[in-house]
């Protein structure tokens, strides 16, 4: 079960239920994978709101990843997830809530 004041949440990708978490490696993951020079960087990028599809891939896998869950992006990127690109949007925008504060 995923414990919200850890960062977890949970979310149903790839036919299963999952924890994902942003982990101090997970961010550090992504300041590199989305170009970041800090988190500072990282925590602005997201809130422009302004994410691409391959963000939301890094972000997805890294918290996978994060949760225990060695996968590979581009499995990531294959998981099918209910409603589609929306569910991407929501499930990478609870994590980031999760992770950096804020209502989802």
């Amino acid at each position: 079960m995923a414990n919200r004041y850890r960062g977890e949440i949970a979310a149903e990708i790839g036919g299963a239920r999952r924890t994902l978490v942003l982990t101090l490696g997970a961010l550090a993951e992504l300041e590199t994978a989305l170009g970041a020079d800090d988190l500072i960087a990282l925590s602005e990028r997201f809130a422009s709101g302004r994410l691409k599809a391959r963000d939301l891939i890094a972000v997805i896998g890294a918290g996978l990843r994060g949760g225990g869950l060695p996968v590979s992006d581009d499995e990531v990127g294959r998981m099918p997830v209910a409603d589609g690109a929306a569910g991407y949007v929501r499930i990478a925008a609870e994590l980031i809530a999760a992770t950096f504060g804020g209502d989802t």
